[in-house]
């Protein structure tokens, strides 16, 4: 037996191998703009880590396309973030999250992270009466991924859905605060009315822009949760479980790559608003190519 104070021979090829993956970069892919939230919400929490982003608005909104074909598109985005030295690949894209992540998660040899798991264990820990909401566009609600993932994790929790499509556009506009935005969050949320709810999952990438708003309506009550600092705070937790987290100085400073299937420049500019900073040096790419 050996005494409490011996520890184990260190592995240094593990080590070295920790070494190589902290320089790795973190891939995130969403059908269009919205993940920039997700992407916004690593990296503040994780400044140090280099990130690649695929937005593939040439083919946005994958919610009424077939299982089939957005299983295609998200194994193409795949493929071309794989390129970029991918340490974890992160599907910002709650359609994608909901229909694709097994498939990715079984066919790539990195870890692969979805929206909707971690924005349900969150809920499960945020609520104290087990009546949860969720608000998401109508494939994600009709989809029933949010609540199915939550009752996994919990059977006795009672759980209302409703979609609130005009969010994505007044996101989009950048029409998230004042009268519009609070009366269209009024309107929709009335459909939680006398369920009780102490906890609303925000179940699109798009909404955490209209959080103020969404916040306003359903009162302090009640518990919001964000879908993408959800996202992000999994990321890191996995990286700190593997050793693989950008530790500063001794490791090469973070880069950021964006990359779209369709125009720069509507992206940017809409892509600012959700990043919260410019977005430069974009690259347009087409998949033919890889």
């Amino acid at each position: 037996m050996p005494s409490p104070l011996s520890f184990p021979p260190i592995d240094t090829g593990a080590l070295r191998c920790r070494e190589v993956m902290r320089r790795k970069t973190i891939g995130v892919f969403d059908s269009g703009v919205g993940g920039l939230t997700v992407l916004k919400a690593i990296h503040q929490r994780l400044p140090l880590e280099s990130t690649a982003y695929l937005g593939d608005t040439a083919r946005v909104p994958y919610g009424p396309r077939s299982p089939e074909v957005v299983i295609r598109y998200c194994i193409d985005n795949a493929r071309f973030l794989l390129n970029q030295d991918l340490k974890l690949l992160v599907v910002a894209c709650n359609t994608a999250s909901a229909v694709a992540l097994d498939v990715l998660q079984k066919m790539l040899a990195i870890p692969v992270i979805g929206v909707i798991e971690p924005g349900a264990r969150a809920a499960i820990e945020a609520t104290k009466n087990n009546r949860i909401g969720i608000i998401g566009t109508r494939g994600t609600v009709k989809s029933g991924a949010y609540q199915s993932a939550i009752r996994k994790q919990r059977g006795n929790v009672e759980l209302k859905a409703s979609a609130c499509p005009l969010f994505v556009p007044l996101a989009e506009e950048g029409w998230t605060d004042g009268p519009i935005a609070r009366l269209t969050a009024a309107r929709y949320l009335a459909a939680f009315d006398g369920f009780g709810m102490d906890t609303l999952v925000l179940g699109c990438t798009h909404y955490p822009l209209l959080r103020s708003a969404i916040a306003e309506v359903v009162g302090e009550g009640v518990s919001l949760v964000d879908s993408a600092q959800t996202t992000a705070a999994a990321v890191e937790e996995l990286l700190d479980f593997r050793g693989w987290k950008a530790e500063g100085p001794s490791d090469a400073p973070p880069s950021r790559h964006y990359f779209v299937t369709d125009q720069p420049e509507p992206f940017a500019d809409v892509g600012e608003r959700f990043l919260g900073e410019p977005i430069r040096g974009i690259e347009r790419i087409t998949f033919p190519e890889f």
